[in-house]
């Protein structure tokens, strides 16, 4: 039920962090992967690390916001690895700042790549699977779809309009069994994440919110990818699965 050999999964953004552990987790169950990235460099190791776990993966550079750039390179990745049975949007981008002093620039950045993106390489992918008759996709969506939090106004916006948007799509798509989830992962320990979980009065806040008592691991969304990506889901759809050690659960604890 779970097994996804012999599946085509494009993910976005795979070259490093939570978008690479995600795509290994469906490597791991049988998927060939595709990732994509706008430097060379980043794609050739990734590569590598992929094949050292016994990954089968290709790359492509594009940019996800370019509409001529997607539409080209789905075509291409269709012709030259085959149909595209998976879809994980994981590309994203986080621009920081107060909202009455952010400029137009920074904002725009962010609503491009978090929401916009999945738009558009949704949109490209989506055709062959509705011709098909089957698909998964998977929104990489965030607890910031539903708190808000100072400095993070734009990424919320984004990432609040794609909840709403996954599940619109998972309406439109249902009557081709496709199913359309999305993601939305806590605070996971990276190298992106580290200098927060060394600032100890926002670790204590964190820890203070989180049933869990930890932080999370990229390794926790291995798991939930493949199960959103597998036959096991073929009922599942509209649904944000939030992997976050029960932080949207919980009021707080002063312990």
């Amino acid at each position: 039920m779970f097994s996804l050999k012999g599946k085509i999964a494009l993910v976005t953004g795979a070259t490093q962090g939570l978008g690479f552990a995600m795509a290994s987790g469906l490597g791991k169950a049988g998927a060939i992967i595709v990732v994509n990235d706008l430097l060379p460099e980043r794609i050739t190791l990734a590569i590598e690390n992929y094949k050292k776990l016994g990954i089968q993966a290709h790359g492509y550079i594009f940019n996800v916001t370019d509409t001529n750039a997607v539409n080209a390179a789905i075509a291409k990745i269709e012709a030259e690895v085959g149909p595209i049975d998976i879809l994980v949007n994981s590309a994203g981008i986080m621009r920081k700042g107060k909202l009455e002093e952010m400029p137009d620039e920074d904002w725009q950045a962010v609503i491009d790549v978090n929401l916009t993106s999945v738009f558009k390489v949704t949109r490209a992918v989506v055709k062959g699977m509705i011709a098909r008759k089957r698909g998964k996709i998977i929104n990489i969506n965030s607890m910031m779809s539903e708190l808000g939090r100072p400095t993070v106004g734009a990424y919320a916006a984004a990432k609040g309009g794609l909840k709403m948007l996954t599940k619109n799509m998972a309406v439109e798509w249902a009557r081709y069994n496709i199913q359309v989830n999305g993601i939305g992962p806590g605070y996971h320990l990276t190298d992106i994440t580290k200098p927060l979980a060394e600032d100890e009065k926002f670790n204590k806040l964190l820890m203070s919110r989180t049933p869990a008592k930890r932080w999370g691991t990229p390794e926790d969304l291995m798991g939930p990818a493949v199960f959103l990506a597998s036959d096991g889901s073929d009922f599942v759809s509209g649904h944000i699965l939030y992997v976050d050690g029960g932080i949207l659960a919980s009021f707080g604890d002063v312990d």
